[in-house]
């Protein structure tokens, strides 16, 4: 294992840009992503992982694979190592649906890094650095969550982990506010999701004892 570093000299739109041209026509690995990018921009490797879930392109498999590798680096922020095993990082996914899905959400972290400028410091410093590094771990939990077929299941913790992991390489605490924020509100949506298949579960069941009892 290698020390973990998020220092990045260069724009991390332009890198993701760079990134993005530079795809394979067929099929490409994690591995090779993060080669493309450079082990300095793990976080950038992050962010990269999101951009799928901000356009409504669907790629089998993506938001499990994808959230484990953010949930990892999550852990490598908290830990200080890297902690990327080469199984997973080596499963090769198609291109082609991958590379439409970056290069529309792409123009979404544009915008989000014009914005973004190292402030509020507090919340990059000490022991806030831990807690980010955790939420970015529970944010990775929520990505995995199997909701993948409700509307904005996948978009809510795609976002909170894009702003988490700016604020981050940013040092910008209200990128990372704004990530706490969408954590919450991706909390509650699943809340519904969960209490709404529950009373849906007990209309059924009643239904039917009233179909065989009558």
């Amino acid at each position: 294992m290698t020390e973990y570093t998020n220092e990045c000299k260069k724009s991390f739109g332009e890198t993701l840009d760079r990134v993005i041209e530079q795809l394979p026509p067929d099929s490409i690995t994690l591995e090779m992503v993060l080669n493309l990018i450079g082990q300095e921009g793990l976080l950038i490797f992050c962010i990269f992982l999101t951009i799928p879930f901000f356009v409504p392109v669907s790629i089998p498999g993506v938001s499990t694979v994808f959230g484990l590798i953010i949930l990892l680096i999550g852990i490598s922020i908290m830990s200080n190592r890297l902690w990327l095993p080469e199984r997973l990082m080596r499963r090769s996914f198609p291109v082609a649906k991958l590379k439409a899905a970056m290069e529309k959400g792409s123009i979404w972290v544009h915008r989000v890094e014009k914005l973004s400028r190292p402030r509020f410091h507090i919340l990059t410093q000490g022991v806030m650095s831990r807690l980010n590094g955790f939420m970015l771990i529970f944010s990775a939990l929520l990505l995995m969550a199997p909701f993948g077929f409700v509307p904005l299941s996948n978009t809510l913790p795609g976002l909170a982990i894009l702003f988490l992991a700016l604020g981050i390489l940013q040092k910008d605490g209200y990128c990372l506010l704004l990530g706490y924020g969408l954590v919450f509100l991706t909390v509650i949506y699943f809340a519904f999701l969960l209490l709404g298949g529950l009373l849906a579960a007990q209309r059924i069941i009643e239904a039917m004892k009233d179909l065989f009892i009558n």
